[in-house]
């Protein structure tokens, strides 16, 4: 008979490959715990020593399957629906992009409920790079607008948009007010100052994420889960530069699409039992590239 190719592995990813599979069947952790089992408990039931289990342990984690917190155990990591959001805007309404309305609609299409935080606003002098991003003078005023975003109450988005005083004194006083504009912004500012979004410009980075994100998102603190860094510059129909919004999506619960030409739009597909299908249902993959 031959033997199986994981009994030939070494010792500790033998043990890897016994948790994960205990892990993905829902074994682990057990019923009432949060927790997998300690070390010494590990060590006694595979008969291993400290360091190999520690390796195994190890091992898991760089797989993204466990996260050790000092003190308090080592844990499963919460597996998380990912979400598709689409850059390009909606074409027959020019708005979306992963904004307002549209954007809700998209969540809403999958059997899913979105949350908005009302804004907080500021009132600030435009840095170097902001001031740049608008092609205003440096030190100008400028309004940004910070939300924060939840997908069935898990953290999915960090968002700050900028806008030029000039805008409020023109008549756009909703920008400086905490309310939630539900139709979106550029919605709002083409009824308020008939300033209408021609396009936008987007710049994509994938870092690592700061002290804030990784506590908001609830990352694992050595930095192993990135984060995707959006700049998107709006421009209107004489090409001024009307708007700089920056979004922070984790890449472990988001997915980025652009549709380029005549593709059929996402329709709404929720499964049976009311929960959110497997998949997005145009076939993109939830994990992987």
């Amino acid at each position: 008979m031959v033997e199986p190719k994981y009994q030939r592995e070494p010792k500790y990813q033998q043990i890897a490959e016994d948790l994960r599979h205990r892990i993905e069947s829902g074994e682990l952790p057990e019923a009432g715990q949060q927790t997998l089992p300690t070390e010494i408990e590990l060590m006694e039931r595979y008969n291993a020593s400290r360091n190999t289990v520690r390796d195994a342990i190890k091992l898991l984690t760089a797989r993204d399957l466990v996260e050790t917190r000092p003190g308090q155990g080592t844990f499963v990591v919460e597996k998380i629906n990912p979400f598709v959001t689409t850059l390009t805007s909606d074409p027959e309404t020019g708005r979306g992009g992963g904004e307002g309305d549209v954007y809700i609609a998209e969540v809403a299409a999958g059997g899913r409920t979105t949350v908005t935080s009302v804004p907080r606003i500021e009132v600030q002098q435009a840095g170097a790079a902001i001031a740049d991003a608008l092609r205003i003078n440096d030190g100008d005023q400028v309004v940004s607008r910070h939300q924060r975003r939840f997908i069935d109450g898990t953290a999915f988005s960090l968002q700050t948009s900028f806008y030029p005083m000039s805008l409020v004194q023109r008549g756009a006083t909703q920008l400086i007010q905490a309310t939630d504009l539900k139709e979106g912004t550029v919605a709002y500012l083409a009824d308020t100052l008939g300033i209408k979004q021609a396009g936008y410009r987007d710049s994509i980075q994938v870092r690592p994420p700061d002290e804030t994100e990784s506590s908001f998102f609830r990352l694992p603190a050595d930095g192993r889960v990135p984060v995707f860094e959006i700049y998107r510059v709006s421009f209107d129909e004489t090409g001024q530069r009307f708007r700089l919004t920056i979004t922070v999506y984790p890449v472990d619960r988001n997915r980025l699409r652009i549709d380029v030409g005549a593709v059929p739009r996402r329709e709404s597909h929720v499964a049976t039992s009311g929960k959110a299908p497997a998949a997005p249902v145009d076939g993109t993959p939830e994990r992987g590239g």
